[in-house]
């Protein structure tokens, strides 16, 4: 019964942690043009949104699916990092606090799934 529930749990996390890189990168596919004004705004070449996307979306259908889990949860895990360095630096302000913590919780649960994943 044990390996079932952890099993039932590893299924659980992989779907909730790929919801939010599939939500990502639709919504800066559906909004390409802000998702664009916002990556420059921050000094970010607007030449790497198609990459972001591509990033958030094939890892994220990876870890959905349960395939190369390891390798896509460590390409997330620098994502998450790169992400809250470079958008969300200002600590300052809470919302650019918060909005960092949670990406560092991110990638934090993206590297549990390179331990407990194939």
């Amino acid at each position: 019964m044990r390996s079932s529930v952890m099993a039932a749990a590893a299924l659980v996390g992989r779907l909730l942690l790929a919801a939010i890189f599939l939500h990502e990168a639709w919504s800066k596919f559906a909004a390409y043009a802000a998702a664009l004004a916002y990556m420059q705004a921050f000094g970010v070449p607007g030449q790497l949104l198609p990459l972001a996307i591509a990033v958030e979306l094939g890892c994220g259908l990876l870890i959905l699916c349960g395939y190369h889990t390891r390798a896509a949860a460590l390409v997330l895990a620098g994502f998450c990092l790169a992400t809250a360095v470079l958008f969300h630096g200002k600590f300052g302000d809470r919302n650019q606090l918060l909005h960092f913590e949670k990406d560092l919780a991110i990638a934090g649960g993206t590297s549990v799934a390179l331990g407990t994943s194939r």
